[in-house]
């Protein structure tokens, strides 16, 4: 899973809320005369990601002759300290791809544009596409992110890895104990780890919650979401026995994974990788060998999973070509020559059309994803939205806490204490 580091974005810098854009909606191919604009697209990726975005880009300019894109991208731990200083100079791209994670604070710093207006103009068309889904990226009654296309917690499985025992192999339907029993019969017949992944406690300790009937956070944002303590405890003692045994990884170890091509699944070193399921084509192609995709195990994965925005795009209020860029969104969005080179990798797309173009040419691998996220999507109608103002914060004490607690400088017992001590306090002095 990506690795989170924070950006040192102030959330208290003056930013100008000015920026209103020119009316340069550009027509396609037919406009001659018409005057060169240039929109900036910032993303974070993987290198596949990079290398297919760039082959969008050139779809788009050639459609729109008038508009040229320029593309910046860079890894996850990269792209929000590179965005920090561009907010603080008001200088953001005109597009940026978003996290849910941080499009209220971006919102709160009136850094993000409202995009209702280019949907109620038809510059971004969203006929085939849920209310429910794009409520996503609403805050309050305004879309400050579109979203890119949907995903959900899963498990990548490498069954060649697995255990040749009747009980251990996973299935849709497995438990906690089952995760467990297989993961530790991985080590002692294989002698590697029988998972890794799991170290992004803000994803899978989020589900671990929500399969309790709990959340990380309560409803109006202002303090953690339940009252439990025990079950911080039982998911990190979980992970200590684990550890314990030598099937799940030391931090030190995956901190040496810079890029997919490190994951522990890639190099046969691991035998399950919690992930996003947008993840599993990377993995597929990274490791070049069939991998089976699950849900994480349960009981209560019909209240745990959901699925979310894997990404989406906001405007900038600074830039000075939103209509230009409110067309790229929708050529994005909606373009199927575009999503066939994109193929879902930043998720199951959203548009109901675009979906029926791709299934015909999906591979079988591909289809895995898609009907993975319609099953959960079926069976939850829920979509994530925002997470509240301060969660970098709480998700960046969680890292820390999580990481003590697996290097053992501290107890699960204490480190459940500690992260509600001031994880409440983080999200009452910034709500």
């Amino acid at each position: 899973m990506k690795k989170l580091l924070f950006s040192t974005l102030s959330l208290v810098m003056v930013f100008f809320a000015g920026g209103c854009g020119d009316s340069d909606l550009v027509d396609s191919a037919g406009s001659k005369g018409a005057e060169q604009i240039t929109i900036k697209i910032a993303w974070w990726g993987e290198k596949p990601r990079h290398d297919y975005t760039l082959e969008v880009i050139e779809l788009f300019e050639e459609k729109y002759p008038t508009i040229k894109v320029e593309p910046i991208y860079s890894n996850w731990d990269d792209y929000w300290k590179r965005l920090a200083p561009m907010a603080a100079g008001n200088q953001l791209p005109d597009i940026i791809q978003m996290d849910l994670l941080y499009l209220k604070t971006y919102t709160k710093n009136s850094l993000l544009e409202d995009l209702t207006p280019y949907i109620n103009q038809e510059v971004i068309q969203t006929e085939s596409i849920s209310e429910g889904i794009l409520s996503g990226g609403r805050i309050d009654e305004n879309l400050y992110g579109f979203p890119l296309g949907l995903n959900a917690p899963a498990i990548i499985v490498d069954p060649n890895l697995l255990s040749s025992g009747g009980d251990s192999k996973p299935n849709a339907n497995w438990t906690w104990n089952n995760f467990e029993e297989i993961a530790l019969q991985v080590q002692k017949d294989k002698g590697i780890y029988g998972t890794n992944g799991m170290k992004s406690p803000d994803v899978f300790f989020s589900y671990y919650l929500r399969t309790k009937g709990m959340n990380l956070y309560n409803k109006t944002g202002t303090g953690l979401g339940y009252d439990d303590d025990q079950l911080f405890i039982d998911y990190f003692n979980m992970q200590i026995r684990l550890l314990d045994e030598g099937a799940f990884p030391r931090a030190d170890v995956t901190e040496q994974i810079k890029g997919i091509e490190d994951e522990l699944l890639v190099k046969q070193q691991s035998a399950m990788q919690w992930v996003y399921s947008n993840q599993y084509i990377g993995f597929l192609q990274a490791s070049n060998r069939q991998l089976e995709l699950l849900p994480p195990p349960g009981p209560g994965q019909e209240v745990g999973l959901s699925v979310k925005p894997s990404m989406l795009f906001s405007m900038s209020k600074s830039s000075k070509h939103k209509e230009a860029a409110a067309q790229f969104i929708n050529f994005f969005i909606n373009d199927i020559e575009a999503n066939k080179v994109i193929k879902g990798e930043r998720g199951v797309p959203i548009s109901t059309k675009v979906v029926e173009k791709l299934e015909i040419d999906l591979s079988p691998t591909q289809k895995k994803v898609f009907d993975y996220v319609n099953e959960v999507k079926n069976t939850n109608k829920k979509v994530d939205k925002a997470d509240p103002l301060g969660s970098n914060e709480v998700v960046k004490l969680l890292q820390d806490v999580s990481e003590q607690i697996l290097f053992k400088k501290i107890t699960p017992t204490e480190g459940a204490q500690r992260f509600r001590t001031e994880a409440n306090k983080i999200l009452l002095n910034n709500n």
